[in-house]
């Protein structure tokens, strides 16, 4: 069953005297339970995708199924309670509030869409526990490191539970150690916690997670492989350089 279906998805920035294409008739269907990953080089459409997937920003042309919903067909007040309600957000800095506690930041999305307050940072708590950051609840984003402060956006992302999780080179920001620990964590949200996962990576490490590469170019997706083996980095790395060389 898909969660996410793009048709002839199209952005296009400037203006028509000087138009700037940014994604070029994509059609892109990703399925419940996938881990996908999205490569490509440097302005390629990569994060403009994952934008346009998530109504952050809105198509040129073409459309975009969550679910059944058609997104670009919604007012701003439904679209902004089904970001808050199907979609999980992981960004590279993390994006969180400095005077919030790692609990109090993880709650947000729920209190945002009415819930009592109480219930909603005991749900943080358990999305935290996941993410095994129980014992940091109380502490705000400056007492973390980078990788915790990721993995309590992770928790964040995860605590409306979602139909899909959305990350942006959530990896970007954080050393090689930091980086495999937030990376096998969205793995294991797939795995264990039945998520479906759209990440944006320039880092074959971490695509080697993904059970599926999207390759980017100019805007068009030219590749489409799902992975014989999870952490096949070197056959990851040996198609993009193919396809930035073409």
């Amino acid at each position: 069953m898909s969660i996410v279906r793009t048709e002839s998805l199209t952005k296009v920035y400037g203006d028509v005297g000087q138009p700037i294409p940014a994604v070029h008739d994509v059609d892109l269907t990703v399925d419940e339970g996938e881990f996908v990953a999205i490569m490509g080089p440097s302005g390629s459409g990569k994060s403009t995708l994952l934008y346009l997937l998530g109504g952050l920003d809105k198509p040129t042309s073409g459309k975009v199924w969550l679910r059944d919903s058609d997104i670009d067909a919604l007012d701003d007040d439904a679209l902004s309670r089904l970001r808050r309600n199907q979609v999980g957000f992981v960004f590279q800095f993390f994006n969180l509030i400095p005077v919030l506690t790692a609990q109090e930041n993880v709650a947000i999305p729920l209190i945002l869409d009415g819930m009592p307050r109480a219930r909603a940072l005991k749900q943080a708590d358990e999305a935290l526990a996941r993410v095994g950051l129980a014992d940091r609840a109380t502490h705000r984003p400056t007492e973390l490191s980078g990788g915790q402060q990721q993995r309590v956006a992770l928790a964040r992302a995860l605590v409306t539970k979602p139909s899909v999780i959305l990350a942006d080179e959530p990896t970007g920001n954080l050393d090689s150690r930091s980086s495999d620990d937030v990376v096998q964590m969205l793995r294991r949200a797939v795995d264990d916690w039945k998520q479906t996962l759209v990440l944006v990576t320039h880092d074959s490490r971490v695509a080697a997670f993904a059970d599926r590469i999207v390759f980017l170019k100019d805007g068009k997706i030219v590749d489409d492989n799902r992975l014989k083996g999870k952490g096949n980095a070197d056959q990851i790395r040996e198609q993009l350089s193919k396809m930035v060389l073409s």
